[in-house]
């Protein structure tokens, strides 16, 4: 069964060729033949040649970018190049600096054997930032299902299936969000509990400015039903505040409205036009096996 690992990454070579190492020294059933796909995003540091002999990884391919998209475009761009130029069974999207830890993998394999072809995503179960962090990242999950009635649980870090991918490149908001199109597109997959780790190098870049972005773009997937939910909230909220009107109880209706701005931006992002070319953006492309 042919597993292709999609790794975007922006600079942070050190750190992925770490995980590459890891993946590479993993104890996987033989009957699976992993190959990985590095979607390299304009990096502007040049990475070093690693020179090393992956035993048991197939193949190793880095598509080098001709300009900057960001993470999703970046996984949007692997998954379309693997389905229309790969032979392939299942794709494992994760990130490459160790916050998706490899070892992981190895339970994806396990429920691949008996799963009837599903698509499995990892549900976070623990987290490795700091206790603010994580109190804001329970408070992006709990507005996400206020306001579009799905509980998102999980990341990029998942094992999708073959027609999973196909629906995927044919669904615009993939271009936006991939948890928040993958939620869209498929009601039917399996969990495995999933672990986020530390970073093999420097800081995490889930700043708590990303993290917002994050919740809007996946909100902004399910911007109809979030602007449903938002007026019957405006109309609620005004009845409920009405006898107490002040500059202080406004500041809820404030924030939503700022919330609609910027969803109904972020929703622009889903240019199915762009997604379909997203190819021409390879400038070119290194097999290093």
């Amino acid at each position: 069964m042919k597993i292709k690992i999609l790794i975007p990454v922006y600079n942070d070579w050190q750190s992925v060729f770490k995980l590459i190492d890891e993946i590479n020294n993993l104890s996987l059933d033989p009957s699976f033949e992993i190959s990985v796909i590095i979607v390299n995003d304009a990096s502007n540091h040049d990475r070093e040649d690693e020179g090393k002999n992956y035993e048991n990884i197939y193949s190793l391919k880095i598509l080098n970018m001709k300009k900057n998209q960001g993470h999703a475009r970046c996984i949007a761009t692997g998954l379309k190049y693997i389905f229309q130029k790969e032979n392939f069974d299942y794709i494992i999207p994760m990130d490459g600096d160790g916050e998706d830890r490899p070892k992981e993998i190895e339970e994806f394999l396990n429920q691949i054997k008996n799963n009837n072809g599903k698509t499995i995503v990892g549900k976070r179960v623990k987290r490795s930032e700091n206790f603010i962090f994580q109190i804001c990242y329970q408070l992006h999950k709990l507005l996400t299902f206020t306001f579009t009635g799905r509980f998102i649980k999980f990341g990029n870090f998942t094992c999708l299936s073959k027609s999973t991918v196909e629906k995927m490149i044919n669904e615009k908001a993939t271009w936006n969000s991939f948890s928040g199109s993958l939620t869209k597109i498929e009601k039917d997959f399996l969990e495995i509990p999933s672990i986020r780790g530390n970073r093999y190098f420097g800081p995490s870049k889930m700043s708590y400015i990303n993290l917002i972005k994050h919740s809007l773009s996946i909100i902004s997937v399910f911007r109809k039903t979030f602007l449903i939910r938002s007026a019957l909230f405006i109309i609620l909220y005004i009845l409920f505040i009405k006898s107490n009107a002040s500059i202080i109880t406004a500041v809820p209706l404030v924030f939503l409205l700022i919330a609609v701005y910027a969803i109904s931006n972020l929703a622009l992002r889903e240019n199915m036009e762009e997604f379909d070319k997203a190819l021409s953006n390879i400038n070119n492309i290194d097999t290093l096996k």
